[in-house]
This record gives C-alpha cells, structure tokens and sequence, in this order.
C-alpha cells in the first residue's frame, strides 16, 4: 500500500492558494481515479483506492501545515508501510518556478515547516517527495503573505499542467522508477512562447 499525502491547509480561505498546493494536486489524483477523499480519519480527509494496480491511502492532512507530520505518522503506523518507499508526499517549493516539479527520495525541510514536522515525527529524511514550483516571493513581500495568496491566472494554468504531470511521476515512484521519475519531471518548464 501507498500514502500520498497532499499538504495544504484546511478552510474555505486557504483552497487554492500557493500552499495548498498538495491539497490541489491531490485533488486531480483522486478525480482522475475515482477516489472520494472525505472520510475523517488520521487527523486527515482520506480516501482509500486503486491506481494503476496499487493500492493506495489519499490523505489530506488537517493539522494545518506545520503539524502535517502526526497526521502522516498516524496513517504510516496504522498500515505499517515502509515510510522510505511507501510514501509520497506533494507539497509547495517556493525555489522553484511555477509548474515545475522537483522529485526527491530523501533531504532536508529546506525551510518547509511542514516537510520539516514529518521528518521530525518519522525520524527520517528518507521518504518520496514531489514538490510543486509555486514561483519566488517578491523581494519586499512577507513570505506568508505569499505562499498564502492566490495565483495569477496565467500562473493558475501552469499549476493545473503540473497536477497532470504529478499523476504521471506517482505512476513512476510507485513502480520503483525514481530515477527515470527525476530525470524526465527534474527539468525546466519551458516558458511558452
């Protein structure tokens, strides 16, 4: 069995933004494979199902982001996956442009507070992640001001691509194929012309 976990925040007034990036790729996986995410369980919205033969644990953390780890461990105990190779976890980079995703197997928080929680509850840097380019803050913003604020439209269309192009990188680490993950998802987006 997998645990995707999608990072975000719950309420009305978190949906869509920078952060909640997880919430929203998460979102498209589940549509696209008919899963219901909105049973309470795990301190989380969660939703069991099948994709592409595995089966899988859809969870939408409610901790808010910075306690996301006591939600992921309490689903990681309760199905005893290896976390280093069973779980999968989608979140925002601020690092990265917008749409682009950056696939790893292990490493630090990099500042994320909600990655840098479930390190601390699993005890380990070591598990599958998908960060989602969520673009750099303007140099005079306050950083929650922007990870909490809303996409442009332009911006909005580039994200909606990159949840396809997480569905197809999950496909990949779930058969054992990370590298083949990283090096085609690990690129540049090419600005459109």
């Amino acid at each position: 069995m997998y645990i995707i976990a999608g990072l975000g925040n719950p309420g009305k007034e978190y949906e869509n933004t920078r952060h909640n990036i997880g919430y929203s790729a998460l979102d498209v996986i589940a549509a696209g494979y008919g899963i219901d995410v909105s049973e309470k369980k795990f301190k989380s919205l969660v939703g069991k199902g099948v994709i592409e033969g595995n089966r899988v644990l859809l969870m939408k953390p409610l901790t808010y982001m910075n306690l996301s780890g006591e939600a992921v461990r309490e689903a990681c105990d309760y199905f005893k996956i290896d976390s280093e190779t069973e779980l999968i976890v989608l979140y925002d980079d601020i690092s990265l442009p917008v749409g682009q995703l950056r696939i790893r197997p292990k490493g630090s928080a990099g500042g994320h507070n909600g990655i840098k929680n479930i390190i601390f509850h699993l005890g380990s840097e070591v598990f599958l992640r998908i960060k989602v380019g969520v673009g750099e803050k303007p140099s005079r913003m306050d950083l929650a001001d922007y990870v909490l604020g809303h996409f442009s439209e332009e911006d909005a269309a580039l994200e909606k691509e990159a949840y396809e192009k997480v569905s197809e990188a999950i496909l990949l680490l779930m058969d054992g194929k990370i590298e083949e993950a990283m090096n085609r998802f690990n690129r540049k987006v090419q600005p459109k012309e």
